[in-house]
């Protein structure tokens, strides 16, 4: 077995993962194996620590990972302590699951030679300058990782001793032509139904439940009618969008500006350019025919003509080498030096941009000019209200900060600074804060020990620039059982449901009882659906999961059964099955592909597992 699986881990996929481990481990910069820790350790494996150094690493990397895929959407998610506790518990879980696989390796006796790192550092693309290895880059991306040589070899040579065992078992898992074909038949197949709904919606009118029934269920269900922590605040708010509103500026203000800013309200000067282009590609051939060009100008040849003629650029020069109006500082240096030092009408002499050889030719010019007062008046009136009320909201922002901390057991005295009123909020969870407060910083401040603990005033915080509140508990509700007045209305209406569909059951049943004994049903439509798929949107998804769970009838019968909807019950007759067609080998390797990466998973779960149940695993500090 050892000989297999040393065998194994010198295949191609083998040396693919170990391309991804060493990139995994370069920029992740796991600092755990930088030396001896004295931290206590948060998990115990077989002896062998997990420091509470490489949780926290490990951890920051998966928020980093977590925050690039998910956006905006991971900001609210952070937000909820228990959610970033099961991400930690998570990863502590896989750290120590490497840890297993670690010492399975070597107990295997599975080692990595000094070569093998040697090389896979040389073959490393971030070692690497133009396809190289680079011993400088290579140093120095160490030294920004923070690693010593040694120190990195020590880390590689652990973790690619662990993953010669994991990708030898990876490598090793395969799926045999007969298992795809029998899934894909299985997929594939498609059956012939019959079926007729009963809704339970007229049943409901004759339902009721008494009193007893609805206490009854509330009491044998608490875990249902659990409700979320919750908090009422009361808090104050700075926001430049309101401070405007109070704002004026006056046109003779912003007149004033204007002329003081004129520089700000100018339209550059533009230039209309024609070039002829040798850009063949051999330096010494396209500078030679620029100068040739050059001189048939000289000589009085027509530019449009020359261009024509000459160009390279095709598309230009079918306009006699016009471009367009360019600003300073749009085009290429050269090219754009050039053109501003001609006058009208001028062309310059032969110029080399990274584009190749041109000959410029400025056709027109538009000088730049200042923006007429009244085309820019509303847009200075707007500048000058914002800027004073940015300056105000700096202004305005100390004094709640001062005062807010100065006074930390009431908001009245800040919102007598600040002239506004104390605002307040109905209670709410971490999942749904009021509209205009619901941002992670806010949420995790309104939850924090700070703010429920104290009953203090908060810090202030940052809702969007320019936009800031200090909060303070008005309200706290621990997380706990609703009480029955606020849940009855609910059980109620669910246990009248449950009475019609039990209704609309008994009434499924009798229809059943027909349908097997072959009697005609008038009163209700049955329906008849041929060759339905296994995956069909088309009736019903709980009848069409019914009709796959039902066994195939024998020839010249039907197969019956009930299923349970939403509102109601559906009667089914299977009259058929139909074997599944056109599989070939193209959908074999499809199914193959897909499923081959689930074995391998299933087979690592499986040998984790394994691991773990033959292991001691402490856990000295409670994360």
């Amino acid at each position: 077995m050892l000989e297999k699986i040393r065998e194994g881990s010198q295949g191609v996929i083998a040396k693919s993962i170990l391309v991804l481990v060493i990139l995994s481990f370069a920029f992740a910069g796991v600092s755990s194996y930088l030396g001896t820790s004295t931290e206590v350790a948060v998990a115990v494996v077989n002896g062998d620590e997990i420091t509470a150094n490489e949780l926290e690493q490990a951890y920051q990397n998966e928020r980093g990972r977590l925050e690039q895929q998910l956006g905006e959407m991971f900001d609210a998610l952070s937000a909820d302590d228990n959610y970033m506790n099961g991400i930690k518990q998570n990863v502590l879980d896989r750290l120590i699951a490497d840890k297993l696989m670690t010492q399975a390796a070597e107990d295997l006796g599975l080692r990595v030679s000094d070569d093998q790192i040697r090389q896979a550092i040389v073959n490393e693309p971030a070692f690497q300058t133009d396809g190289v290895f680079d011993n400088d880059r290579y140093l120095a991306v160490l030294r920004q990782l923070g690693y010593q040589t040694t120190s990195f070899r020590n880390m590689m040579r652990t973790d690619m001793t662990r993953r010669q065992l994991l990708t030898s078992l990876v490598a090793t898992e395969f799926v045999l032509d007969g298992e795809a074909k029998q899934l894909a038949e299985v997929q594939g197949q498609t059956r012939d139904i019959r079926y007729l709904v009963v809704d339970s919606t007229p049943y409901l009118a004759s339902a009721s439940v008494s009193e007893d029934a609805i206490k009854n269920y509330y009491d044998s269900n608490l875990m249902q009618f659990m409700d979320q922590e919750k908090v009422s605040l009361e808090y104050v708010e700075l926001n430049v969008a309101n401070i405007a509103k109070g704002i004026e500026a006056s046109v003779e203000d912003a007149r004033t500006y204007y002329e003081e800013n004129k520089q700000q309200y100018q339209t550059p000067e533009k230039r209309l350019a024609a070039h002829i282009l040798f850009a063949s590609g051999d330096d010494s051939a396209d500078e030679a025919k620029a100068e040739a060009s050059l001189a048939k100008l000289q000589a009085g040849e027509d530019f449009a003509e020359v261009a024509k003629a000459d160009s390279d650029d095709q598309f230009s020069a079918e306009q006699g080498g016009q471009l367009d109006w360019f600003e300073q500082g749009v085009m290429d240096p050269e090219f754009d030096t050039a053109l501003f030092e001609l006058n009208q009408g001028e062309y310059s002499q032969v110029v080399k941009s990274e584009f190749g050889y041109h000959i410029v030719k400025l056709l027109d010019v538009q000088s730049g000019a200042a923006a007429p007062f009244d085309e820019v008046q509303d847009k200075i009136v707007a500048d000058l209200k914002n800027k004073k009320a940015v300056d105000e909201f700096y202004s305005l922002q100390s004094v709640l900060a001062d005062t807010s901390y100065e006074v930390p057991d009431t908001l009245d005295e800040t919102a007598k600074a600040l002239d506004v009123e104390v605002q307040t909020t109905q209670l709410f969870s971490r999942n749904n804060a009021p509209a205009n407060l619901n941002k992670p910083e806010l949420v995790r401040a309104a939850f924090s020990d700070d703010v429920i603990g104290s009953g203090m005033n908060s810090e202030v915080i940052e809702l969007e620039p320019n936009h800031v509140v200090v909060i303070r508990l008005l309200k706290h509700q621990d997380a706990g059982t609703l009480p029955l007045s606020e849940v009855k209305a609910g059980i109620e209406a669910r246990l009248v449901q449950e009475q019609a569909n039990l209704e609309a059951s008994e009434k499924a049943n009798e229809y059943l009882a027909e349908m097997k004994a072959g009697n005609e049903i008038t009163e209700t439509t049955i329906a008849t659906k041929v060759q339905l798929a296994r995956f069909s949107q088309d009736i019903d998804q709980a009848i069409t999961t019914k009709a796959f769970q039902m066994p195939a009838p024998q020839s010249g019968s039907v197969a019956f059964d009930t299923a349970a909807l939403a509102n109601g019950f559906a009667v089914i007759a299977l009259d058929n099955v139909n074997a599944a067609v056109g599989i070939d080998s193209n959908i074999i390797d499809s199914i193959k592909e897909r499923l081959a990466p689930q074995f391998s998973e299933a087979d690592y779960r499986a040998i984790i597992d394994a691991l773990k149940a033959k292991a001691k695993i402490e856990y000295p500090v409670a994360e």
